[in-house]
């Protein structure tokens, strides 16, 4: 039979994560003898020829439940059931679909690219668009998919550093500065960002190659779920005034509450506040962590060259 298609995975996917700690190709090898597919269709590749077809079809049956919160990844690599995911197996559902996957707030959000509280009539034009994707020109799908890919990759991104040591997110800020062009050469932004901290303070970088003037961090791993407050700003701006500084980044892999930004906007020192998204779209943009998987490049007619005038 054909390889199944992503939404006919994730039900299996899921009742394969039920039973225990799985890997994606594990499931794709379960999967495959499920249903009895043929050797040929077991290396099938993608159009790119980069990767297998049917992992690469568990993979996003997996990414998408657990963006809908079904599947958590306690370990690298790894995932595994959640009580929601429990609930829904226990409902003996007889597929999983994406449309089914839009009653959860965080798949929306996921999809969407906006916080989690969508409105009904968010949801409502989810479902419209993915019914109305035939309807679509090419560009249009092409825009839609390279959307959805990004925010699995901002997510995927902070994820990864959650997972990484204190001590090699001190040196993520260090290679995203040098590359946003801050700090001189690495040697030179190293030297002044890290440790142990001072008084608030995680470091201090050059703002120039010349070192004219000086800029302070502060770097913050917390949870999505938790935000930075006020006072924490509150003692990062004190730290700015104990070494004579008007100029401090904030960076945090989560957010920062409404009244921490706020008193910012207030402040007569210039501190920029970097939450998870910005911190995603700032490595992304400058190639911190993240590599070039597929470029596609698009042609179209050129009507110059068949009408020179």
């Amino acid at each position: 039979m054909a390889i199944p298609d992503y939404q006919s995975l994730m039900l299996p996917v899921l009742r394969l994560a039920a039973k225990g700690m799985r890997r994606v190709p594990e499931v794709a090898e379960a999967i495959a003898d499920e249903f009895a597919l043929s050797s040929e269709d077991r290396a099938a590749l993608l159009p790119s020829g980069t990767q297998r077809l049917l992992p690469n079809r568990v993979h996003w049956a997996k990414t998408y439940l657990m963006k809908a919160g079904l599947l958590s990844s306690p370990a690298r690599g790894q995932f595994i059931i959640t009580p929601a995911g429990n609930d829904l197996i226990a409902s003996n559902p007889s597929a999983i679909t994406r449309t089914m996957l839009e009653q959860y707030p965080s798949f929306v959000s996921f999809v969407s690219g906006k916080p989690e509280g969508t409105t009904e009539q968010t949801t409502l034009s989810l479902t419209t668009d993915a019914t109305a994707a035939d309807n679509q020109t090419p560009e249009e799908r092409i825009e839609a998919a390279h959307t959805e890919l990004m925010s699995e990759l901002r997510s995927d991104l902070l994820e990864q550093i959650l997972q990484q040591s204190p001590a090699f997110f001190e040196q993520l800020i260090v290679d995203l500065l040098v590359a946003m062009g801050y700090g001189g050469s690495h040697e030179d932004a190293a030297k002044r960002l890290g440790g142990t901290g001072d008084g608030g303070v995680d470091g201090v970088i050059n703002e120039d190659r010349l070192g004219l003037d000086r800029i302070y961090v502060q770097a913050k791993r917390y949870a999505a779920h938790v935000s930075v407050g006020r006072p924490d700003i509150q003692a990062f701006v004190g730290s700015l005034v104990g070494h004579g500084s008007n100029k401090g980044v904030f960076v945090t892999t989560s957010s920062f509450s409404a009244p921490a930004m706020d008193f910012v906007r207030h402040l007569s020192q210039r501190v920029i506040l970097i939450d998870g998204a910005t911190l995603a779209d700032l490595m992304i943009e400058h190639g911190v962590g993240v590599r070039v998987s597929r470029a596609v490049e698009i042609k179209k007619l050129d009507l110059d060259f068949f009408d020179p005038g």
